[in-house]
């Protein structure tokens, strides 16, 4: 019923009882999950993972908090875990100037570097843009990379539609679930449905009802349903159409 484009499930918060959950949600309805790297542990987790249900999906990248920890020699392990056929993605990856966990002339060089490897790989790009909005969209468009997600997207309305015109989709998550949140949710209606992706980010950006604790990909029917309700269709047509949007970019060669 639901394709879960953007999740952490080697995150520690899920330690104590990872498998228990993963075998939950698919049970309960989310037929695909990508899991989103962070670095090259979480990345090799992901993969690893992947090999353990046929559903589960890897993305492999390194998140712009993790990359003043980078070396060269990482760039060519992605490049091999890359070539695994559960790999879907490279991500995530951009730029945090919010945090700044690393430093910002870091962030830029590894973001363009690990853009570069999307196309060398032949895979989409999942994209973490926060505080950075005009810099992140530059960078992608002097890449070249034309396939992608814009993960937990918070921009414009003007940005969105040009991220869509240049090939991107939208990532939508619990966020536009949250009371105040009238930005996305004004995004949500700008754009076409036909590039909406559905995402959790668990465990972290719990929808309501339930923020407030974990999350997990149980936890998509309140995203849908919100999406469902800004967009005036029935909640199972958004669950339909963001499946064929998130098969498209990643399964589609």
């Amino acid at each position: 019923m639901y394709f879960e484009s953007h999740a952490h499930y080697d995150d520690k918060r899920f330690d104590d009882d990872r498998y228990e959950t993963i075998e939950r949600v698919y049970a309960n309805g989310v037929d695909y999950i990508v899991n989103s790297g962070s670095d090259m542990n979480s990345s090799e987790f992901g993969i690893e993972l992947s090999h353990k249900y046929p559903f589960f999906y890897a993305a492999v990248g390194i998140h712009p908090h993790e990359t003043k920890d980078i070396k060269q020699e990482d760039m060519l392990k992605l490049l091999a875990m890359s070539k695994d056929e559960k790999v879907v993605a490279i991500g995530e990856i951009g730029l945090d100037y919010y945090y700044d966990l690393s430093p910002r002339d870091i962030q830029r060089k590894w973001f363009e570097k690990q853009l570069d490897l999307s196309i060398e790989a032949k895979l989409p790009v999942i994209i973490h843009s926060r505080d950075a909005a005009g810099e992140c969209f530059d960078i992608i468009k002097n890449s070249g990379v034309r396939k992608g997600v814009i993960h937990s997207y918070s921009g414009s309305v003007e940005m969105a539609l040009d991220y869509i015109e240049m090939g991107f989709y939208i990532g939508v998550g619990g966020i536009v679930t949250f009371k105040n949140a009238k930005k996305p949710a004004n995004v949500v209606k700008s754009i076409p449905i036909s590039k909406i992706l559905i995402e959790t980010d668990s465990p972290y950006l719990t929808p309501e009802p339930n923020r407030g604790v974990r999350n997990d990909s149980q936890n998509l029917k309140y995203i849908v349903e919100k999406i469902a309700q800004i967009k005036q269709i029935e909640p199972e047509k958004v669950a339909e159409i963001t499946m064929v949007n998130a098969k498209e970019l990643f399964f589609e060669k």
